[in-house]
């Protein structure tokens, strides 16, 4: 092969690994838009779930009830469990502290 090709080859070699550098930074650019687009969501919706919670307690209070239900909070935790394992047990036991705090 002549050198003259062996550039062009490498060129060549070169603008497609440019190309295809472009395209992943572009594709991860755009994933990382989307996470924290979600993470955005999230955040929304677990500021929502605390207010509720924080509600029901209360209003439970305020009518003679428990500030907690017990079995309640196990069912939130077994759910969470099933769907995600026990990074869900986790993930619902901190999602409870939000709404009612800590025990």
């Amino acid at each position: 092969m002549k050198d003259s090709d062996m550039a062009t080859a490498n060129a060549t070699l070169t603008e497609s690994s440019d190309a295809d550098t472009q395209q992943a930074a572009n594709h991860i650019a755009e994933l990382r838009n989307r996470i924290d687009q979600i993470d955005a969501e999230i955040i929304a919706l677990w500021l929502e779930r605390a207010g509720l919670s924080q509600e029901v307690g209360a209003t439970r209070v305020a009518s003679g009830g428990t500030r907690l239900v017990l079995s309640r909070e196990k069912e939130i935790l077994e759910r969470f469990r099933a769907a995600l394992g026990a990074d869900g047990t986790q993930l619902a036991l901190l999602i409870l502290r939000a709404g009612r705090g800590p025990l």
